[in-house]
């Protein structure tokens, strides 16, 4: 089985790239992308239990697998929320998938967002970790517009082993991530 596209470019070029530029002794020690999450949450789940449902098959056609639900937490009177209650559901991709995944979302689709700008800087944890947010699932291929009866968006969430914000963004710049300031 072959390997992801993004995959072997960051072996044969970015590991090289980062490298140089963070001045790392150790191949190892160079940051990768561990996992992205998908993560959509429907406060209408609570009254219409079937929105929940085409959220997830909607998630299942994007990544290619199968989401799991979450629950609430805690119960909250004034939204009618019971704790245990399903209110959303979210996706871990890893390896291939991921890079495949990532590869998508960078070259198809968010230059298909309207009115692309770029993605802001602002995401990053302070760990190495960016989180961004899309208001639209109907961007990506995946998705028949005609069939759609409700946009819903979700947050993705790219985990990386890079100690600072700066690997990670590099890491992220070289991946090809369209952000808005690219120096």
């Amino acid at each position: 089985m072959s390997q992801a596209r993004l995959h072997t470019i960051y072996k044969d070029e970015i590991v090289a790239k980062l490298t140089e530029e963070f001045q790392y002794k150790n191949h190892m020690a160079v940051p990768k992308l561990e996992k992205i999450v998908l993560n959509v949450g429907a406060g209408d789940a609570i009254a219409d239990r079937k929105s929940l449902d085409t959220i997830a098959q909607n998630i299942a056609q994007i990544t290619g697998q199968r989401p799991v639900l979450t629950q609430a937490r805690k119960s909250i009177s004034n939204f009618k929320l019971r704790e245990g209650m399903p209110i959303g559901c979210k996706v871990t991709l890893r390896g291939r998938v991921m890079y495949e995944f990532l590869d998508r979302l960078i070259n198809l689709s968010l230059p298909r967002t309207r009115d692309f700008q770029g993605i802001s800087e602002k995401g990053f944890d302070g760990r190495g970790n960016f989180n961004m947010g899309i208001k639209e699932h109907t961007i990506f291929p995946e998705i028949d517009v005609d069939k759609v009866d409700k946009i819903h968006g979700m947050n993705l969430v790219f985990v990386t082993t890079a100690e600072t914000d700066a690997e990670a963004y590099a890491l992220l710049y070289h991946f090809g991530m369209p952000f808005r300031n690219r120096n």
